[in-house]
């Protein structure tokens, strides 16, 4: 068994996964304290006890915003939880006594509708995650692909393609950079256009944006399928409108990229967070 544990900024939720991908155990917890030594502490009493709930030998996945520094071993871009800055895995290994996978948040994503979700049997995946952010990650043959520098797939932080003369510069982002996708794509970037001009026009110019951006990730990637989680995921224009629209924008004559929900919903997460672990 597996354990799976998705950090966010004001809880933990942890898993237990059976080798079918059936769930032993699922529970979520708030934070008591935002402070390092408190959360630390939390999260490793949590995963103890769903050890001593299931199996002492369970591996242990995390799934989190940002990622691991390979330099540094810090937890780096993970500015809405505690453990920013912090050496999380070294800590955390420390006290469980055995080694811990980490991986980011989108990337687990990813993995867990790869492995046995909507994009279950697909060889490339990119999974995006539409919500107050934009993430995403890509599996391929059911790994997480990290990159060099521990950040592939963040397509959130990259300018919005084939930019209007009206969109061009683009919002500032929290990253510091004008123009970004998530400044656009977020479900407050979409918010703030629907008061702004109303619900059917700020819809349609989403569709069209969102074509854009995932037209460049076909452009570069040309995966399977496209799988979308987050809240704005509930909006099935995502997969009637925007998959015509494509050929606008993607370098094929007739692309036919499949655009699907996640089926595990707000649970990929920390269902991927265990999977980092493959079965043998």
């Amino acid at each position: 068994m597996r354990i799976g544990v998705d950090v966010g900024g004001t809880k933990i939720a942890v898993v237990v996964l059976e080798a079918d991908g059936g769930e032993r155990l699922r529970r979520r917890i708030e934070y008591s304290s935002r402070e390092y030594p408190a959360a630390l502490h939390l999260l490793a009493e949590q995963i103890r006890i769903a050890q001593n709930e299931s199996c002492e030998d369970c591996t242990v996945g995390i799934g989190m915003p940002g990622l691991v520094d390979a330099d540094t071993g810090l937890i780096q871009n993970a500015y809405n939880t505690p453990y920013n800055e912090r050496p999380l895995k070294k800590d955390l290994e420390n006290i469980l006594g055995k080694e811990v996978r980490i991986a980011n948040d989108a990337n687990c994503f990813a993995l867990s509708e790869a492995v046995d979700g909507a994009a279950r049997g697909s060889a490339v995946v990119f999974g995006a995650i539409l919500g107050t952010g934009v993430g995403g990650g890509i599996v391929v043959d059911q790994r997480a692909l990290d990159g060099r520098h521990g950040i592939a797939g963040e397509w959130g932080h990259t300018p919005l393609p084939w930019m209007t003369k009206d969109e061009y510069p683009g919002p500032r982002c929290n990253c510091g950079r004008l123009g970004c996708i998530e400044q656009f794509l977020s479900g407050p970037a979409k918010n703030r256009e629907r008061d702004a001009i109303g619900e059917p026009a700020a819809m349609a110019r989403f569709e069209d944006r969102l074509a854009r951006a995932f037209s460049m990730v076909i452009n570069v990637l040309d995966p399977d399928v496209i799988v979308v989680g987050g809240g704005m995921s509930k909006h099935d224009e995502i997969y009637t409108e925007v998959p015509p629209l494509l050929r606008k924008y993607v370098y094929h004559r007739a692309p036919r990229t499949p655009i699907v929900r996640a089926v595990h919903g707000d649970a990929s997460g920390v269902r991927g967070a265990a999977m980092l672990w493959p079965l043998s």
